[in-house]
C-alpha cells in the first residue's frame, strides 16, 4: 500500500541519490541566512539564542489575564501572545447586545485603553515582545498599545511586536470579519504607513496558514494559500503608494505544527524558497530581509484530543520539535487540557516547559538546519515547493486571492481536504490514539476545567458605563466625526484612530464608526 504525506504525495520506503538527480545545493539551498534561506532567515539561527517563546494566553478579564501574564514571565517565557474575546475581535464593547454570554470566554475582553493598561500593568513594554491575535480591529488594539507604551515612558520605536492583521484568511475559514474587503485591505495597507512612520520596529501584519490548516487545509494547500494572500496585501500596499522595501521587512508569517514531522518541516523550508523566489523576481524586492519569510509558530490545535489528554504532551513535544527543526522564529506550544477547556496554570506552564527543555536540555541549537542534505527532506521540500507553486498559479489565474475568495476557491478546497481526514479517522484509515486505536479501557480520570466567572460581563458593562458618564462626550463625539470624515476620503485613518482613542472612544464606538462609512461583509460581495 502507497504511503502518502498529509498533502497527498507519496513517501517513500527509502530515499537514496536517485530522488535528487537534479538537486543543485548552492541554488536550491544557499548558506543559512542568505537567498533562498531554505536553510533558515539568520546565519546562525539558534546558536546564539533560541527561538522566542511566545505563550498564547488571554481570558476573563483584562486583570486576570494580567496574571497569568505575570506567571508566563516568572516561567521563563520570552514573549507574550495575546488572545482576545469573540465581541473584540468582531469589533463590538462589552455591553453590546451581540456579545452576550461571550465576554472573555475565548479570549480577554479588551473595550477600552483603560483595559489595555491594566493589561500589562507591571509589564515594561520596552522589555517584552507582544503578539496579538486580532485582524479586522487590529489597527484599534495597535494603538492602545501604543497609548499604554506612552504612558509608561516607552518611545514608539521602542516597541516590538506582531498584529495578525490578516483579515482574507478570516472570509477563507475563521470569520471575524467586520468590513468588505477593499476597505480592509486599505485599513492593513494605512497600518504598513503608519508602523513605517511611528512604530519602526512592529511587524504590521502576521500573514496566516495556521488557521486555514485548523479548518482542513493540508501543508501544501496551508502554504499555498498564506503566500497568496501574502501577494494580495503586497500588491494593496503598493497601489498605496508604498515601496516594496519601506514595509515588505516587517511582514510575517503565521504556520501550524503537526505531528507529522517530516514533512512539516520541508514545509517550513519550502515556503521560505518560494516566497523568497516571489519577492526578490515578482515584486523585485532588493532588501534581503524584504525576501526572508520570517514566522511564528503554533501547535495543531486541532490535533488534541479531549480522550486521554495527557497523551496531547507528546503530540505537542513531536509538533514544537517540527516547528524547531524547520527554523521558526517564535513558537507557542499548546497545553495539553485545550480540548476540554481553557488552559490550566499548571497546562500552561507544562506546555512552556516542553519548549524550554528542548531549548536547553537538546542539542538542537547547536547546529543550524540539521537536515540540510537529508534524500527524504530535501525530495519533500523539493515537491512541496512544486505543488504549492501549482496552486499559486491557479489562484493567480482567477485574478489573485480575492477573486479566488469570491469563486470559493479556498474554502472549497480546505473543506475537501478536511472531509478527508474525518473519513480516514472514521473508517480507521488514520490512527488517531486514544480515540479511534489504544482507547482506554478504565474511565477517564476527572479532570476540572478552568472556568470564567459569568459575572465578567457586568464588570466590563459597569466599567464601560463609567468611562461614558467621565470622559467629555463632546470631544469624544468631535474625534469620532473626524474619524469618519477620514474613512470616507484617502488618507491614512490610523492617525484620527488614535486622536478618538485619545478621547476615550471605545474600541466598539470606533469600529461602528468605521461600519457606518465602510459598511458590513456579507459573503459573496467581495
Amino acid at each position: 500500500m502507497e504511503r502518502t504525506s498529509e498533502s497527498g504525495l507519496p513517501i517513500d520506503p527509502v530515499y537514496d541519490e536517485s530522488k535528487l538527480t537534479d538537486f543543485r545545493p548552492e541554488e536550491k539551498l544557499g548558506r543559512p541566512g542568505e537567498y533562498p534561506f531554505t536553510r533558515g532567515v539568520y546565519p546562525r539561527m539558534y546558536v546564539d539564542r533560541p527561538w522566542t517563546m511566545r505563550q498564547y494566553a488571554g481570558f476573563a478579564t483584562a486583570q486576570e489575564s494580567n496574571r497569568r501574564y505575570h506567571e508566563l514571565i516568572e516561567a521563563g517565557t520570552t514573549g507574550l501572545s495575546v488572545a482576545f474575546d469573540l465581541p473584540t475581535q468582531m469589533g463590538y464593547d462589552s455591553d453590546a447586545k451581540v456579545a452576550h454570554g461571550e465576554v472573555g470566554k475565548v479570549g480577554v475582553a479588551i473595550d477600552t485603553v483603560g483595559d489595555m493598561r491594566t493589561l500589562f500593568q507591571g509589564i515594561p513594554l520596552d522589555e517584552v515582545s507582544t503578539s496579538m491575535t486580532i485582524n479586522a480591529p487590529a489597527a484599534v488594539l495597535l494603538l492602545m498599545y501604543q497609548a499604554v507604551g506612552e504612558e509608561q515612558g516607552v518611545p514608539p520605536g521602542k516597541l516590538t511586536g506582531t498584529i495578525q492583521n490578516d483579515v482574507l484568511k478570516e472570509y477563507i475559514a475563521r470569520g471575524t470579519y467586520i468590513y468588505p474587503p477593499r476597505p480592509s485591505l486599505r485599513l492593513v495597507a494605512d497600518t504598513f504607513a503608519y508602523c513605517r512612520a511611528e512604530l519602526p520596529r512592529w511587524n504590521t501584519i502576521s500573514i496566516s496558514g495556521y488557521h486555514m490548516a485548523e479548518a482542513g487545509a493540508t501543508p501544501v494547500q496551508e502554504i499555498a494559500f498564506t503566500l497568496a494572500n501574502a501577494k494580495e496585501y503586497v500588491r494593496a500596499a503598493l497601489a498605496a503608494g508604498l515601496k516594496i522595501d519601506d514595509f515588505a521587512p516587517r511582514l510575517s508569517f503565521f504556520f501550524v505544527a503537526r505531528t507529522t514531522l517530516l514533512e512539516e518541516v520541508a514545509k517550513f523550508r519550502a515556503a521560505r524558497r518560494l516566497w523568497a523566489g516571489i519577492m526578490k523576481n515578482e515584486f523585485k524586492a532588493e532588501d534581503p530581509r524584504s525576501q526572508m519569510l520570517r514566522f511564528h509558530t503554533q501547535t495543531a490545535g486541532v490535533q488534541l484530543t479531549a480522550q486521554q489528554p495527557e497523551v496531547n504532551l507528546v503530540r505537542v513535544s513531536l509538533q514544537a520539535l517540527a516547528a524547531v527543526l524547520g527554523g521558526t522564529q517564535s513558537l507557542h506550544t499548546n497545553s495539553f487540557d485545550e480540548a476540554l477547556a481553557l488552559p490550566s496554570a499548571k497546562a500552561a506552564r507544562l506546555a512552556l516547559r516542553t519548549q524550554q527543555v528542548i531549548a536547553y536540555e537538546s542539542d538542537l541549537t547547536e547546529t543550524v538546519d540539521p537536515f540540510a542534505g537529508s534524500y527524504a527532506i530535501e525530495s519533500m521540500t523539493d515537491e512541496i515547493e512544486a505543488a504549492a507553486a501549482s496552486l499559486m498559479d491557479r489562484i493567480e489565474e482567477m485574478g489573485g486571492a480575492a477573486a479566488a475568495i469570491e469563486h470559493g476557491f479556498q474554502k472549497a478546497e480546505i473543506e475537501g481536504a478536511a472531509y478527508q481526514v474525518a473519513r480516514e479517522i472514521d473508517e480507521g484509515e488514520r490512527i488517531v490514539v486514544g480515540v479511534n486505536k489504544f482507547a482506554a479501557a478504565d474511565a477517564e480520570e476527572p479532570y476540572q476545567p478552568l472556568r470564567v466567572d459569568p459575572a465578567i460581563e457586568a464588570e466590563q458593562a459597569a466599567r464601560l458605563a463609567r468611562l461614558r458618564e467621565t470622559r467629555d462626550q463632546a470631544g469624544t463625539d468631535r474625534a469620532i466625526s473626524e474619524l469618519k470624515a477620514a474613512a470616507e476620503g484617502a488618507g491614512n485613518v490610523l492617525y484620527p484612530l488614535r486622536d478618538a482613542l485619545r478621547a476615550d472612544a471605545t474600541l466598539g464606538e470606533i469600529c461602528d464608526a468605521l461600519r457606518d462609512v465602510w459598511g458590513e461583509y456579507q459573503p459573496g460581495e467581495i
